[in-house]
């Protein structure tokens, strides 16, 4: 391998296969190439490049997140947000996260996904531009010490103050990306000025290409890869086209990590994935054979001299021609990807939260949030269909049939019901694990109990069918009077309901009156049913009329306090997208 050989020459001869090529032993290393200096650089930098994306997350996570989600209802905006939020947070892997989350929670189409995936491509050559204008320009570890003496101290001191913590992780974190830099950069030079440069023009751009696919698998790191390549051809180690070749195989490589995290991952994994990986590989292939019209390309068109920004210029001209020839396609592309990994969709009756990880709870929040719709929509449906559309056993049929009737369709949508119940309830004591903020775990607390009121207010209907269907087929005009009056006050309740949706806000006041409004019905019924017994008869038992009553009104009061407890400092991002 060339950067690590110590002889300054490869083993064996030009004719060995690409693997006896490639293969390097560290006894074996000898003379002037220092490699724990270069290792320990590489591993400097990737520690540094973790601690800048720790400390602006910390500093700006939801911003971030909310940039993501604000401008991605487009496939252009979608590449500008992945573009500037990859360039600041330097990290494509926590970009895709984001994505992928909003992709399960479906907050954002997949052509938007995509085109979120292009723009984070494009946000990576960041770090390569500054490199190359201080990294070598400037006494690096001159450069470095500042940040690391301020944000070392910073972080010890203010360490109970958050913010002024990840300012600290943020400079420390800067100050190791340039201190792993000069580590690399002098073991480098010191080996290629000891070394006979000219026996490395002799192998083909394929090999390199193959390298950097290699040692960005490796490291799963694209930019400290191209701070590799870069130092190389700063000492005078690797010509141009060779660094190209190079370049073009940590862009392929970097895929890797994305392809290793869908292994065994949901649909919508596997199908970023996949794009991603035909983006950089197609785009790859092609650069590669015209790695020759590139160069002069950047010498006729922009002019340019220092190989450094020459090379940083074909990176990005590279990731330019990628969105420009993709993004025309990305609407086709989404409906061929979504016919791809149907068997990976994950099973369960949750529409949004089976798609997503935890590991981003604002976004769970979001997808939980949207599944209490669906909730409230199957709960409303179940209740009408009960008090309104049961159907029940013949005329015929026995006095126990008649009293323990439940029709199959009405305990289907309920055991429906109560399935999904369990599945958010798993996906919320998940969530709970999670390292949650106080307003998120407030939050969290609302969106459970609003699912139990729910279901415990659809059980209130459920356990008076029979008791509807025994009313129903009385015989006294009485008590249709009861079942009709009931009927009116459930159509009442969801015109109300309709009525609160369509404010779009929480109101307050409106919740606390429906409230009122139902306990003081349920007594005036109540009353009304023993004042009316008096002078009217029934041939149903009157504590199955009290209990329906009781039942309906209990069962609307519970359904009313989950819609409350939703509605709760409702987030903007809750809004539809799909």
């Amino acid at each position: 391998m060339i950067l690590f050989s110590g002889r300054g020459k490869w083993d064996g001869c030009a004719d060995y296969s690409v693997g006896a090529d490639f293969y390097f032993s560290f006894a074996t290393m000898q003379g002037v190439f220092d490699y724990w200096e270069f290792l320990a650089g590489i591993g400097l930098f990737l520690w540094g490049m973790s601690q800048v994306e720790q400390g602006l997350k910390g500093l700006a996570g939801n911003s971030f997140k909310d940039l993501l989600h604000r401008y991605t209802n487009k496939p252009w905006k979608g590449i500008v947000a992945g573009t500037l939020v990859t360039a600041i947070l330097q990290s494509s892997s926590l970009v895709t996260l984001m994505v992928l989350a909003f992709l399960g929670g479906g907050m954002i189409h997949l052509r938007n996904a995509l085109g979120v995936v292009l723009g984070a491509n494009m946000g990576t050559t960041f770090t390569a531009w500054i490199v190359a204008t201080f990294g070598f320009k400037l006494s690096v570890a001159d450069f470095a010490f500042p940040f690391l003496a301020i944000g070392v101290m910073t972080y010890l001191f203010t360490n109970s103050r958050p913010f002024l913590k990840y300012v600290g992780i943020f400079l420390l974190g800067f100050g190791l990306l340039f201190l792993g830099l000069d580590y690399m950069k002098v073991s480098i030079d010191t080996y290629a000025a000891a070394v006979d440069l000219s026996t490395f023009g002799e192998y083909g751009r394929w090999r390199f290409l193959l390298l950097g696919i290699l040692i960005t698998a490796m490291i799963q790191s694209s930019s400290a890869m191209i701070v590799i390549v870069l130092s190389a051809i700063n000492a005078g180690l690797i010509g141009t086209d060779h660094a190209l070749a190079m370049i073009i195989g940590a862009n392929i490589g970097t895929t890797f990590t994305l392809v290793l995290g869908a292994v065994g991952g949901t649909a919508d994994k596997k199908r970023l994935a996949l794009a991603n990986f035909m983006f950089n590989g197609i785009v790859g292939v092609l650069c590669f054979f015209w790695i020759d019209e590139l160069i002069l390309l950047s010498i006729r068109v922009f002019q340019l001299t220092d190989p450094l920004f020459e090379l940083v210029l074909l990176n990005s001209l590279i990731n330019g021609l990628m969105i420009l020839g993709f993004y025309p396609f990305l609407l086709p592309l989404e409906a061929w990807l979504k016919r791809r990994f149907r068997s990976d969709i994950p099973k369960g009756k949750s529409q949004f939260v089976k798609n997503i990880s935890t590991e981003i709870p604002s976004v769970a929040l979001i997808a939980l949030r949207k599944e209490m719709d669906g909730v409230l929509q199957n709960t409303l449906k179940l209740v009408w269909k009960i008090v309104h559309k049961h159907k029940g056993p013949r005329k015929d049929a026995s006095v126990w049939r008649k009293i323990t009737f439940q029709p199959k369709d009405l305990l289907l949508d309920y055991q429906q019901l109560k399935n999904l119940e369990e599945e958010l309830f798993e996906f919320a004591l998940r969530l709970q694990a999670e390292n949650l903020r106080a307003e998120e775990a407030n939050r969290l607390s609302d969106l459970s109990q609003t699912l139990r009121f729910l279901v415990v207010g659809a059980k209130e209907f459920k356990d008076i069918v029979h008791n509807l269907k025994e009313m129903e087929d009385a015989t006294e005009p009485f008590v249709a009077e009861v079942l009709a009056d009931l009927q009116e006050e459930v159509k009442d309740f969801l015109t109300v309901f309709e009525e609160y949706q369509a404010l779009a806000e929480t109101d307050t006041p409106t919740l606390q009156a429906v409230e009122e409004k139902l306990k003081a019905t349920y007594s005036e019924k109540i009353h009304s049913l023993y004042s009316q017994l008096r002078t009217k008869k029934t041939d149903v038992p009157v504590s199955t009329l009290a209990n329906v009553i009781q039942q309906v009104f209990s069962g609307l009061g519970l359904i009313w306090k989950g819609i409350g407890s939703m509605q709760k400092e409702v987030p903007e991002e809750t809004a539809e997208v799909r």
